[in-house]
């Protein structure tokens, strides 16, 4: 062997090992949180299949990362850290990084800085709608119980639209139902509902049109 290495050296041959590609690390990484549910996504490298992920997470100020353990070899492209997350005075990041066995790994790609309390989308209300001959019933359902308890003291904006124009009323967190009434008979009405957080200054978008023809 070594005289076999000599004579390739005398000869000019090149020799050398062949060191493993490293592999992209993934992009857009991101929070996506609606309602106090804060989903970690992010976008595989190109040309890349049957890779694993791994996750962690860390408070802004902190030096040190913590393993996410639901989020460890993974395949799928998220993962939900709304638990260790779940401190809506906090800021955070997470990173995540891909693996293909045995060795390979990539960088760590590393999210933007998380603030639940004023990066999370809060939901509108459902409206559900009943006519009497007196006028409309408003009943809502309110957006999911996390956003509840983080904020007593929701309030809701009720946009009644007619011909001549649009009115708004406000219902507080604990009321269970709104009467509009001196309606125009036979007349169309349609209403949408919006969420406010009034000591947050944060409110959502006006959720879906629902209309009805007073009787």
């Amino acid at each position: 062997m070594i005289r076999l290495l000599r004579g390739a050296l005398m000869l000019g041959v090149c020799v050398t090992a062949r060191v493993p590609e490293m592999l992209a690390p993934p992009t857009k990484v991101r929070f996506d949180s609606v309602d106090y549910k804060n989903i970690l996504r992010w976008t595989p490298p190109t040309n890349s299949t049957s890779l694993q992920y791994y996750v962690q997470w860390k408070i802004y100020g902190e030096p040190q990362w913590v393993d996410v353990d639901d989020c460890q070899g993974i395949q799928k492209h998220q993962c939900d850290l709304s638990v260790v997350t779940s401190d809506a005075r906090e800021w955070y990041y997470a990173r995540v990084h891909a693996s293909s066995l045995p060795s390979n790994k990539s960088a760590w790609a590393l999210s933007p800085r998380f603030s639940p309390r004023w990066d999370t989308i809060i939901s509108p209300p459902v409206l559900k709608l009943t006519i009497t001959a007196q006028g409309i019933v408003v009943r809502l359902k309110p957006p999911r119980l996390l956003v509840r308890k983080m904020h007593s003291s929701l309030h809701y904006n009720i946009y009644l639209i007619h011909a001549s124009g649009e009115e708004v009323f406000e219902m507080d967190c604990c009321s269970k139902k709104l009467m509009l009434n001196e309606l125009n008979h036979k007349a169309e009405y349609c209403l949408q509902a919006q969420t406010m957080i009034p000591d947050q200054a944060q409110s959502s978008a006006r959720g879906s049109v629902k209309c009805v023809t007073m009787l």
